[in-house]
């Protein structure tokens, strides 16, 4: 291994769970159990991806894991990493995707003992984890332009 792989963030992907990928009015937003320096705090659902998964795949087994719910994945929400991820500290980087559920009913079954639809013109009811809250501001952004642009 190199010294530029060991500084290679860990891939990571969540989901921008909305009621309609068409037109988003609700998102949803889950409260971490752990670890004890993010207990609390509340997140987009997802986790790391394993190694040979794409991230597509990855995000639909971490819902699958965590809520219990199938999915149709939408667009990418661009960050400003390479490949339009998210930095999450130093140490790892994450693809956030919107998606609708399409199969099951969410429920907080791994890594999460709450979670809440927030409609998008409330989506700061909660407290949102530091490195989430760009990435909430950038789907509250995609959210007005599908509601603008949809009438």
């Amino acid at each position: 291994m190199s010294t530029d792989d060991a500084k290679d963030p860990v891939e990571v992907v969540a989901g921008a769970v909305v009621d309609d990928l068409g037109r988003p009015g609700l998102l949803l937003a889950a409260r971490r159990t752990e670890p004890p320096d993010l207990a609390g705090g509340w997140e987009l659902p997802g986790g790391k991806v394993d190694p040979g998964e794409s991230p597509v795949d990855a995000l639909h087994r971490e819902l699958a894991e965590e809520l219990g719910v199938e999915v149709v994945v939408g667009d990418l929400v661009e960050g400003p990493l390479d490949r339009g991820r998210w930095p999450l500290g130093t140490a790892y980087a994450m693809s956030v995707f919107l998606a609708q559920i399409t199969d099951g009913v969410p429920e907080p079954l791994e890594d999460h003992d709450e979670l809440r639809w927030l409609p998008a013109d409330d989506l700061y009811a909660v407290a949102w984890l530091p490195a989430d809250l760009p990435i909430v501001r950038a789907i509250e952004a995609l959210a007005a332009d599908c509601r603008r642009f949809r009438q």
